[in-house]
């Protein structure tokens, strides 16, 4: 079956850095879009960043200190989160989807200290 496995998250102050990955197994990785979501407790998922085979999305909020990158070699999405923000806190999921299938991570804490 379909997993997608994130990691990476953790506690940083404001200004830091985190790399988040998220490894995929299951699926023919190479053909699909992945993406990366957060959510914070009483709040609705957001979309923070997407790639497809050629191209990458952002969220205005994240653009300029995020870059989403995948490695189909090793079925791994990054996104890499610099300049963090105590705004950016929530949990960060990954998103895998091709046509109507879509599947989720767990998701992993990222909380940033002012």
């Amino acid at each position: 079956q379909v997993q997608l496995v994130e990691s990476g998250g953790g506690l940083v102050q404001a200004g830091g850095s985190l790399r988040l990955s998220c490894a995929a197994s299951g699926l023919t990785f190479s053909t699909y879009n992945m993406g990366w979501f957060r959510q914070v407790p009483g709040k609705e998922r957001e979309f923070v960043a997407a790639i497809s085979w050629n191209a990458a999305s952002y969220a205005d909020s994240v653009k300029g200190r995020f870059t989403i990158s995948r490695d189909n070699a090793k079925k791994t999405v990054y996104l890499q989160m610099n300049s963090l923000k105590p705004e950016d806190t929530a949990v960060y999921y990954c998103r895998g989807s091709l046509g109507p299938a879509s599947y989720w991570g767990q998701g992993t804490q990222v909380t940033v200290s002012s």
